[in-house]
């Protein structure tokens, strides 16, 4: 299978106050010093001074960090260290959890691993922010459909093949997959026939589908 992967917290200072004239006190009716008067009058204008980071810059800050573990995920997995790869895009979805292409990187590469499960739930949220990575879409649909085959439910895996070729007719992937799922799904007609539970609908590509 080939894969397709394609700030600073502002402290104010707090404003002097002027203290209260009280009676009996050895500094009653004393004027304060020139000093203290420039330093009063200046002291706001320097707080105005230090704004806050706004929401959309916070945002931008995680972004770049986000993409930055991204590409570091995306560099790791052309090199064959898919550990490490998922560990880095762990790192970036916890900053854009509604990231379908992180999904759909981290869905393939625990395919190359073999954990068909994982791969499933992976590919399985991916789907849920679709909407927003419209040109991911046929790609996305083809790694859901694999990760459904490989858990061993090709009838789950044909629709999400047919979605693919809905948006992309000339998808090779998702038509040699989809015949790879029909042949499971014939296959599985033919062990029911033979005797196996009829309750029985997961199929894995494991199995032997050579016909009887």
């Amino acid at each position: 299978m080939k894969l397709t992967w394609n700030k600073k917290k502002n402290n104010k200072k707090r404003s002097i106050e002027a203290i209260a004239s009280y009676p009996n006190l050895p500094f009653d009716g004393q004027q304060p010093s020139a000093d203290n008067t420039q330093f009063q009058n200046q002291e706001p204008a320097a707080s105005q001074n230090q704004e806050k980071p706004s929401a959309d810059a916070l945002d931008s800050d995680f972004k770049l960090l986000a993409q930055s573990f991204q590409d570091q995920g995306n560099k790791l997995a052309e090199d064959g260290k898919y550990r490490e790869a998922l560990g880095k895009w762990e790192a970036a979805l916890n900053l854009m959890p509604e990231n379908a292409v992180l999904f759909e990187q981290k869905a393939q590469v625990l395919l190359e691993l073999g954990d068909a499960w994982s791969a499933l739930k992976a590919a399985s949220r991916m789907s849920r922010f679709l909407f927003t990575w419209l040109f991911l879409s046929d790609i996305a649909w083809v790694t859901l459909g694999r990760a459904q085959l490989h858990f061993g439910e090709p009838d789950n895996a044909i629709e999400s093949f047919d979605r693919a070729l809905a948006i992309k007719p000339d998808s090779v992937d998702a038509q040699n997959d989809k015949k790879t799922a029909l042949h499971l799904i014939k296959r599985r007609k033919q062990l029911h026939s033979s005797g196996l539970s009829t309750d029985k609908n997961r199929y894995l590509v494991g199995d032997s589908t050579d016909s009887s």
